[in-house]
C-alpha cells in the first residue's frame, strides 16, 4: 500500500506544475509510504505524479513509482495490491510485454497497453490506481470493487487534482477547505459521508467499482464498471453441503491470495468467528506461527476479547501480541485521529485499532488481514435479524397500503415495534412508514431523521427544509429494486451496506487507521468471488432462527471448533459510553460546547447539552450522538477553522 497523487492542469496553454507542489502533497502522506518517494513531471509542465511508497512485492528499487510501461507513452502511480498479477504476467510476457521488475503495478500497465479501459475487468485485488495516457490525452483514475482503497479528486478551473488523502489534495494552494453543509446533515446520519461527496466543498471520492477519465477538454466521466448485484437466476440447486464446500474454498483462496508478500504479515485477531478463521487457515498455509495481535481495555473489561484471543492463539500456536489502552490513550489520539481520517469518521473502534496498528508495525509487521464483510454478506449482526422480523412480521404488508393506511398502522404499531427496537427508534421507524420510505437506511444510523430535526438549529432546518438523507438511501434501493426485484431482503440489505456502510465507514477507516502506523490492512471476507457468491445465496442460509451467518458457520465447522463458531457474538467496540462520563467526561463535553464550530449556527447546542446531561446521569446512552458531534468538532477546529 501506498500514497499517490497528482495534479493535471488540463486547460492550461503552458508549465504550470512544478516540483515543489507534487513534493508537497505527496510528503503530507509520507505514513503511507516511509520506504521511497518519487514524482513525475508530465504533458509539458501540465501535469505531475507523486508517490510515497511501502514496500511489500518486490523491496527493490525496480518497484519505485511513478512508472513506465513498455514505453513512455503511459504512465502509472497506484496504491494496493493486485493479487493476480503472476498469472497476468505469464500471458503478458507470452504477448511481447517486457518486464523490468516483479511487482504487481508492472501488470496494470502492461494491461492497460493492451485492453485499455478494460483493464480494470482483468485484476483482482484492492487498488487505487491513475494512469497518464499520453497518446490519448487522458488521466485514468479507478477505485477497487469493493472500496478498500480510498481515492479523491477535486476539478476546478481547468485543474483535476487526486489523491489518496484530502490532506494531499489541500496541499494545492488553489484548494481551500471549507465545509460541505449538505454532506454535514449526511454525515450526521451515517457517521461518513456517502459517496460521491465528502465533508469538504468542492472534494469528492471516487465510489468503490468506479473509473474516472478526464480528457482534455476537461470531461471527467464516472462509470461504474462493477457491482454486487445478485444474479437473475441464482444457483439454487446446490445442497448445504455444495454450498459449504464452495464458501470455504472461496475463503482459503482468498486468504491466500493475501498472503502475497516480501514482508512479515499477520492477523487482527479477537477470538471471534472471522478473526479465528482467518487465523485458522492462514495456519494452514505456513510453515512459522501466524503473528496474531489483540487490543484491550484497561477500564472496561466488559468489552475485553483477551481471553478468547488467547485461546485461539493457543490452540493454532500463532505468535501472540496484546496492548492495552483506555481513557487516556483516547484523549491522547484524538488530534491525530482528525488528521489521519481526513474528515470524520465517528466510530471510536478507530481508537483501539490505531493501537493494535501501531503494536503490528512496533513488531515488524507490515502487512495484517483483518476480519470486516462477513458480517454484511452473512446477515452475522443482531440488528440485521431484528430487521427482517419487523419486515417479516409487519413492515411487508404494512408498507404496500395506501397513505392513509400506512399512517394509521404506524401509530397503532409503534407500541409493538418498542418491543423489538429501542423507544427512539420505533418512532423513527413509523415516521418513515408513514411517509412511504423504507425500513433499512444502513447498519449504522445515529441522528435519523427524527433527531435531526431536533440537533439542528432553526436556521440550518430551513436552509436544508425538504432534504432528507432518504435519498441517498433510495438510489442504492432502487437500483437493486430494478435489476433484481425478485432479491430478499437479505439481500437488499446486504447490497446498500455494499454501497454505503462498508466502503466509507469500515473499510475508510481500516485504511486510515493502519495506514497511520505504515501498515497495509487486507480484506479477505471482501474478494470480489466470495462477495459475488454470498450475494446469491438464499436468505434463509444466511439467518436460521436466531443464529447469524449460518451456512459461514457450518463451513468452518471442519476448521474451527463449536464453542468459538457458535458463542454470543461481541462486536469490536471501544469503551466510549464511559468516556462521556465522569471529569473527564465532562472535559469532552466542554469542546463540544466551546467549539469554534458553534459560531457557525449548524447545532441547537441547548439540544445537545441535554443529551449530554442525560448521559452523564446514565438515563440514556447518547454516547453515538456525543462521539459524532465530538469527532466533528475536533475535525472542525484542525481543517476548517484551526488556531
Amino acid at each position: 500500500m501506498c500514497g499517490i497523487c497528482g495534479v493535471w492542469e488540463y486547460g492550461a496553454s503552458s508549465e504550470r506544475v512544478d516540483t515543489a507542489l507534487v513534493r508537497r502533497m505527496r510528503d503530507v502522506m509520507t505514513h503511507r509510504g516511509p520506504d521511497a518517494a518519487g514524482e513525475l513531471i508530465f504533458d509539458g509542465g501540465r501535469g505531475g505524479f507523486g508517490f510515497r511508497r511501502l514496500s511489500i512485492v518486490d523491496l527493490s528499487p525496480a518497484g519505485n513509482q511513478p512508472m513506465r510501461g513498455c514505453t513512455d507513452r503511459v504512465w502509472l502511480v497506484f496504491n494496493g495490491e493486485i493479487y493476480n498479477h503472476a498469472e497476468l504476467r505469464e500471458g503478458l510476457e507470452q504477448r511481447g510485454h517486457d518486464y523490468a521488475s516483479r511487482t504487481d503495478s508492472e501488470t496494470i500497465l502492461h494491461l492497460y497497453e493492451e485492453r485499455g479501459l478494460d483493464f480494470v475487468h482483468e485484476i483482482e485485488g484492492d487498488y487505487a490506481i491513475a494512469l497518464w495516457d499520453i497518446d490519448r490525452e487522458r488521466l485514468v483514475l479507478a477505485r477497487d470493487r469493493a472500496g478498500v482503497k480510498p481515492l479523491y479528486f477535486c476539478q476546478q478551473d481547468g485543474r483535476f487534482i487526486f489523491a489518496s488523502e484530502i490532506k494531499a489534495i489541500l496541499q494545492h494552494p488553489a484548494v481551500t477547505p471549507e465545509i460541505n453543509e449538505e454532506a454535514l446533515y449526511h454525515y450526521l446520519t451515517f457517521v461518513t459521508t456517502p459517496a460521491p461527496q465528502t465533508l469538504f466543498c468542492g472534494i469528492q471520492k471516487l465510489p468503490a467499482g468506479h473509473m474516472l477519465v478526464i480528457d482534455r477538454g476537461g470531461e471527467a466521466r464516472v462509470t461504474q464498471y462493477w457491482d454486487a448485484l445478485p444474479t437473475a437466476s441464482p444457483d439454487d440447486k446446490r445442497s448445504d453441503q455444495e454450498h459449504q464446500a464452495k464458501i470455504l474454498e472461496l475463503l482459503r483462496s482468498s486468504i491466500k491470495k493475501r498472503m502475497m508478500a516480501d514482508v512479515p504479515f499477520g492477523v487482527f485477531l479477537s477470538g471471534g468467528v472471522d478473526s479465528s478463521a482467518n487465523v485458522a487457515l492462514m495456519s494452514e498455509l505456513m510453515s512459522q506461527p501466524v503473528r496474531t495481535f489483540t487490543v484491550g481495555f484497561h477500564d472496561c473489561e466488559e468489552l475485553n476479547e483477551l481471553d478468547s484471543a488467547r485461546a485461539i492463539s493457543k490452540r493454532f500456536g500463532t505468535d501472540h501480541h496484546e496492548v492495552m489502552i483506555g481513557r487516556e490513550e483516547m484523549q491522547k489520539f484524538l488530534p491525530e485521529l482528525v488528521f489521519h481520517q481526513d474528515e470524520p469518521i465517528a466510530d471510536p473502534v478507530c481508537v483501539p485499532l490505531y493501537y493494535v496498528s501501531k503494536l503490528a508495525r512496533d513488531t515488524g509487521t507490515i502487512v495484517v488481514q483483518v476480519g470486516e464483510g462477513s458480517d454484511e454478506l452473512f446477515g452475522g449482526y443482531d440488528w440485521f435479524r431484528t430487521y427482517l422480523q419487523i419486515e417479516d412480521r409487519f413492515w411487508r404488508t404494512a408498507s404496500r397500503a395506501p397513505a392513509v393506511a400506512r399512517r394509521a398502522a404506524a401509530a397503532l404499531a409503534q407500541p409493538l415495534i418498542a418491543r423489538t427496537v429501542k423507544k427512539r427508534m420505533a418512532g423513527e421507524l413509523m415516521r418513515r412508514l408513514g411517509a412511504g420510505e423504507s425500513l433499512f437506511w444502513g447498519g449504522a444510523v445515529v441522528f435519523d431523521e427524527t433527531m435531526k430535526s431536533r440537533v439542528l438549529s432553526t436556521e440550518m432546518r430551513a436552509r436544508y427544509n425538504g432534504l432528507s438523507t432518504y435519498n441517498v438511501v433510495r438510489e442504492y434501493q432502487e437500483t437493486i429494486a430494478a435489476a433484481r426485484p425478485d432479491a430478499d431482503a437479505a439481500a437488499r440489505m446486504t447490497y446498500l451496506e455494499l454501497k454505503l456502510r462498508l466502503p466509507e465507514l469500515l473499510l475508510m477507516r481500516v485504511d486510515k487507521i493502519t495506514m497511520a502506523t505504515s501498515v497495509e490492512a487486507r480484506v479477505p471476507f471482501l474478494d470480489h468471488h466470495l462477495i459475488e457468491y454470498a450475494m446469491n445465496l438464499p436468505r434463509d442460509l444466511k439467518v436460521k432462527g436466531r443464529t447469524g451467518k449460518h451456512i459461514l458457520k457450518r463451513a468452518l465447522e471442519s476448521v474451527l471448533p463449536a464453542d468459538v463458531l457458535y458463542q454470543p457474538k461481541r462486536g469490536f467496540g471501544a469503551p466510549v459510553r464511559e468516556w462521556f462520563r465522569g471529569p473527564e467526561g465532562d472535559s469532552l463535553i466542554h469542546r463540544v460546547m466551546n467549539s469554534r464550530l458553534r459560531q457557525r449556527n449548524f447545532f441547537d447546542y441547548g439540544f445537545i447539552e441535554r443529551l449530554a446531561d442525560e448521559h452523564a446521569r446514565q438515563q440514556r446512552d447518547w454516547s453515538a450522538n456525543l462521539w459524532c458531534l465530538l469527532n466533528l468538532t475536533v475535525w472542525y477546529e484542525r481543517w476548517i477553522e484551526p488556531n
